[in-house]
């Protein structure tokens, strides 16, 4: 074997063959989805002799110039006397390196946003291009599977991302030779059978650790549940009205933050198409000027697609317009940038000025504002929508492996859009608070699950743009109308951000004192309530196999979820089942030691996430398991011979595609959730009814319209609590009913219905989450 290392100091890489220390075997360690580590002693006197230096290039190679190992040294070599040689005193060094990607964990990783809907491998090769531009082949990173959200925390290294990206996928990684290799685990197998002449029995160690687990607990986040609707009447004078339920709150930190104060655009952000070089970067601003003429040839857009759940706030900008404009800002679209925008502003020519307009599914719509040469236009987007997150969150075992998870199905919502835009006069201060035209709010019926966020779609633009901003708000949606009007969405927010109320505390709305709801105004708030996400699953047939006298067969364990996180009950409910999926398995570990002349199946090499099949009837093995350890002690470098200690365990010993932990959360009685068997995970329950409104109220009745008309052998149970639901009680019931539209009694002032469907099954399926209707009206 050749041991070469380079100072980096320009004399190229050095061999150091001759001065490794024979009497202490070099050492490469290899872990399953971390940094490898090479551990080496040279034994040598001054003369001659370079000291290899902290961070100096090292690599070892068979004599056929296949790698082993490529890293850097970590720190400088540990120094140990001798004694006296011919020469001189001769030293012992004792050093260690790190493979490859060291050079990209030295690097803080920039604030980005997360990656949505983006597939592993390809989070993955971002992250290695945002710290060290052209610095790793990544040609081996394979795509593997769908990432439905990851968030980059910055205060941690690549490869503990690496890490987490490789478990959510299934997939294993590794850093040689300044490229980067990214694949599904067990991509390789090799088999150690008994019946092989090379195979040594003494070698083989097996052990079955763990006992059978066939009653899953998995906790997760805190999760937007019951669809509250609260209904209240201005009485002039109030300005505070109190909710019935603690809003879910979502994220509050911004995904977007563009001031333009570089140069250039920042790659972490942006994605620029300028087949003219119409875009650039100048004192501040995003300038514009130009254009192919053609709809999406030139455009400035978001790096990361958009979920269209929960609520979110879209600032396009303080745009000045200097001539007559053609093109889309801040526009949404289903898919690449293209002439059909979702949702967005429509700049037309008018003369030397432009005209704004709503564009809505590609046709414009609502009133239209001419642009005023000096004056400034703040563009701002708000998107509503009740179902917050709009995919699950993706499972695997060995079961179910990269790119036929459990979960990870998208969810159809409607999405409520607000567009507006605000005209600022420099010359008259007053403008800046003025209220802004609001250009379209409705609600736009199974929109796309993740749009792409193009703040330029320039067929021929001229402006400047200030800055950009996108943020998750509070999950409410405030709509308000005046006697015999229609209703109007009240932007929630600080005043200064032309917010007209806000949530002041976890359970009141506040509406600022210059927007007090005069008399007789309604008002509606509309919500997700939140719990802790929690699922239950059992599997039945393995509690009959072990079930007799004296144990009823139950083997249960509670987990929580932390990577990929559980983000619902649903993803809870998939998370039970990928531990279901191999828990009543047998569980098998071992390690196998052999010298790298005889590796199994004729191997040249093995890494950690290759496979092995294990064929030994002598111990009634037989199992397939995935390389968890690789230790290779290079006991033999002139005949380039190394002994491998390989580790290995299958998912049943040893769980790979996901992160869990004990217990330390509680689970309160409201938060327990339906105990599922495995057959009844995504069929179990009706759907909630995201649309329950009530139209009208008396001083005696509440009318309720359901959205939906139940289908037959189906109803909708009302009671005043959400908890009790069941046909054998009735003690808490207001009532059952299979129409659309009925009438509920009102006895109080202030009243809250919970309303779920139920079917004609024994015992009967019901809605996962509770409608909560709530009126405080004046009787």
């Amino acid at each position: 074997m050749k041991l070469m290392i380079d100072n980096l100091q320009g004399l190229g890489a050095l061999d150091y063959t001759a001065w490794i220390d024979a009497t202490v075997a070099a050492r490469i360690e290899r872990t399953l989805n971390e940094p490898g580590r090479l551990c080496f002693s040279l034994a040598a006197d001054e003369s001659g002799f370079v000291l290899p230096l902290s961070e100096a290039r090292v690599t070892l190679a068979k004599e056929n110039g296949e790698l082993l190992f490529t890293g850097y040294l970590n720190e400088s070599p540990a120094r140990e006397y001798l004694g006296w040689g011919e020469k001189g005193p001769v030293y012992r060094y004792d050093l260690v390196a790190e493979s490859d990607e060291v050079l990209l964990d030295q690097k803080a990783l920039p604030n980005r946003a997360p990656f949505v809907a983006r597939s592993a491998g390809s989070a993955l090769r971002q992250l290695a291009v945002d710290l060290l531009p052209g610095g790793f082949d990544t040609s081996a990173v394979e795509d593997v599977d769908i990432l439905t959200s990851y968030r980059v925390n910055t205060q941690k290294k690549f490869s503990a991302h690496a890490g987490e990206i490789a478990v959510a996928a299934r997939a294993s990684y590794r850093a040689m030779n300044d490229a980067l290799v990214f694949t599904p685990v067990g991509k390789a197998t090799y088999d150690i059978r008994e019946s092989d002449a090379a195979f040594s029995p003494s070698r083989l160690k097996l052990t079955r650790p763990g006992c059978a687990v066939n009653d899953v607990t998995v906790i997760g986040l805190e999760e937007p549940q019951a669809y509250v609707r609260d209904y209240f009447v201005g009485d002039g004078l109030s300005l505070r009205f109190y909710l019935s339920q603690t809003p879910f709150q979502q994220s509050r930190g911004a995904f977007i933050n563009e001031k333009y104060q570089d140069a250039t655009l920042d790659p972490a952000t942006w994605v620029v198409s300028d087949p003219q070089s119409a875009v650039s970067v100048a004192a501040q601003t995003l300038e514009v000027n130009g254009g192919t003429g053609q709809s999406g040839e030139t455009s400035v857009s978001f790096v990361e697609q958009i979920e269209m759940g929960g609520a979110i706030k879209l600032q396009h900008g303080d745009v000045n317009f200097s001539s007559a404009s053609r093109g889309v800002i801040g526009g949404l679209y289903a898919g690449g940038v293209s002439a059909s925008c979702l949702a967005g502003f429509q700049i037309t020519p008018n003369g030397s000025k432009s005209n704004i307009q709503a564009v809505v599914n590609g046709s414009v719509t609502g009133p239209v504002v001419t642009t005023t040469a000096g004056h400034r236009y703040v563009f701002t987007t708000y998107l509503y929508s009740m179902e917050v997150y709009r995919s699950g969150e993706t499972y695997h075992s060995a079961v179910h492996p990269a790119g036929d998870g459990l979960g990870g199905a998208t969810k159809p919502a409607d999405v409520r859009i607000v567009l507006e835009v605000q005209e600022i006069n420099p010359a008259d201060p007053h403008t800046l608070v003025a209220p802004a035209t609001v250009l379209y709010d409705d609600v736009m019926t199974n929109i796309a699950d993740y749009c792409t966020y193009a703040l330029v779609n320039a067929a021929s633009m001229y402006c400047s743009i200030a800055y950009t901003y996108a943020a998750h708000i509070s999950l409410a949606e405030i709509r308000t109308a005046l006697p015999n009007s229609p209703y109007v969405t009240q932007l929630v927010g600080s005043l200064s951000d032309g917010g007209e109320c806000r949530i002041a505390s976890s359970t009141t709305l506040d509406f600022y004192p210059q927007y007090v709801p005069p008399l007789n105004t309604l008002i509606v708030a509309s919500y997700r309530g939140s719990g802790r996400a929690v699922a239950e699953v059992v599997n039945p047939e393995s509690i009959a196999s072990i079930s007799n006298e004296i144990d009823d067969g139950v083997r249960g364990i509670v987990r929580v979820m932390e990577s990929p996180s559980a983000r619902t009950e649903e993803d809870c409910e998939n998370a039970a089942l990928a531990i279901l999926d191999h828990a009543a398995d047998e569980a098998w570990g071992g390690s196998y030691e052999t010298w790298s002349d005889f590796l199994p199946g004729q191997a040249t090499d093995i890494f950690p996430g290759d496979a092995v099949s294990v064929d030994v009837p002598s111990q009634a093995a037989a199992f397939t398991a995935i390389v968890r350890k690789v230790n290779i002690e290079v006991v033999d470098p002139a005949n380039d011979r190394g002994l491998y200690n390989i580790e290995f365990a299958n998912d049943s010993a040893q769980p790979l595609s996901y992160q869990d932990s004990a217990s330390g959360t509680g689970i309160s009685l409201q938060d327990a959730a339906a105990r599922l068997t495995n057959d009844q995970v995504g069929n179990y329950y009706l759907p909630s009814l995201t649309s329950a409104q009530v139209t009208q109220v008396t001083s005696t009745t509440v009318l309720v319209d359901l959205g939906i008309s139940p289908a037959n052998g189906c109803g909708v149970e009302v009671r005043p609590h959400d908890f009790g639901w069941g046909a054998a009680n009735d003690r808490n019931l207001v009532g059952r009913f299979n129409t659309r539209t009925f009438n509920l009694a009102r006895l109080a002032r202030t009243q809250t219905y919970f309303l779920r469907l139920y079917d004609a099954s024994s015992p009967a399926r019901y809605s996962r989450y509770a409608a909560a209707l709530h009126v405080d009206y004046p009787l």
